[in-house]
């Protein structure tokens, strides 16, 4: 059996969370100790005692939620022994994933990835943007109204998400993306459905937020990954640290190609195993939709987790 790993985005943060694992697991216990003393703070503390608005803070949310899939990851990787050829992770996920293939120690991860929450948060501060989720459109009605609502002065507005067939996320300045959902419900779109974000995510407003993203990659001990980790920005296998770097650091201002990337990996390795490992299971809720005859099992919970190691 060979075994594909994924690790979940920005979102699937919740109060509480990671907290029964602690308790549980002496080894979830220990790298949740240890992010807490890399980031110098007690991001363990937001985590199960801060309010919803506090976890949801960019550079709360993405340190916390690579927190809990490193403290997944750590409790089930031995019984995982070498039976993983794949990782792909849905934005901040794709972090952790590199976490999952060796080439980012946990702790080391947790800050590079509050430093680019923190950088973000700043892009978005200095051009506001926000994004909306599309329903019930395909991708390229939902491009072709991008294309319009972007056209002459109209700002910009892309796809940022391709989450799921029928489901995309656009993302940019606030009026375009406005626009841009109008023609989607026009095209036949179910819903269109504004998220509470602090910036335009996966899109070119996010570009000042890229050199400081470099220096800090640059910075940070990056190892070769031990198997390959799909990229977001190009859905392709990524074998060497060199590439993932570049590629994380493209990764801000480019679309999460995640039909694609489960499409290529399914491919791949038809008969795989897929663990969902961190807060929620929404990529096992995508991967059906993608790839229908996907078994996916979420390990989030300690009592997730448990029954995993039980069978």
């Amino acid at each position: 059996m060979v075994t594909v790993l994924l690790f979940p985005g920005q979102g699937a943060q919740k109060p509480g969370m990671a907290r029964d694992l602690a308790d549980k697991f002496p080894a979830a216990a220990a790298t949740l100790e240890h992010i807490d003393a890399a980031l110098d703070t007690s991001l363990t503390d937001v985590m199960w005692n801060g309010s919803a608005e506090d976890l949801t803070l960019t550079h709360n949310a993405q340190p916390a939620i690579l927190a809990h899939s490193a403290a997944v990851l750590s409790v089930v990787q031995e019984r995982l022994g070498d039976t993983v050829v794949a990782a792909a992770g849905h934005s901040l996920g794709e972090y952790s994933a590199y976490v999952a293939a060796g080439s980012l120690e946990a702790p080391a991860a947790a800050r590079l990835v509050r430093r680019r929450g923190t950088l973000m948060f700043e892009a978005g501060e200095l051009r506001p943007g926000t994004m909306a989720a599309v329903i019930g459109l395909d991708v390229e009605g939902v491009r072709s109204a991008c294309q319009e609502a972007s056209a002459g002065n109209g700002g910009t507005v892309v796809a940022a998400n391709l989450n799921a067939p029928d489901q995309t996320v656009i993302s940019g300045d606030p009026s375009a993306v406005e626009r841009a959902g109008e023609l989607c419900k026009a095209a036949g779109a179910k819903r269109v459905l504004p998220l509470k974000v602090s910036g335009a995510f996966h899109s070119p407003l996010m570009a000042p937020a890229q050199d400081g993203l470099r220096e800090a990659i640059r910075v940070t001990a990056f190892g070769e990954p031990k198997f390959p980790v799909f990229a977001n920005a190009t859905a392709d296998a990524v074998t060497e640290s060199d590439d993932a770097q570049k590629l994380l650091v493209e990764q801000i201002i480019a679309p999460v190609r995640w039909v694609e990337t489960m499409q290529a990996i399914h491919t791949r390795w038809p008969d795989a195993r897929w663990l969902e490992l961190g807060p929620g299971s929404v990529l096992s809720g995508l991967l059906r939709r993608i790839v229908p005859t996907a078994q996916c099992t979420a390990l989030g919970t300690a009592e997730e987790v448990g029954s995993f190691l039980a069978l």
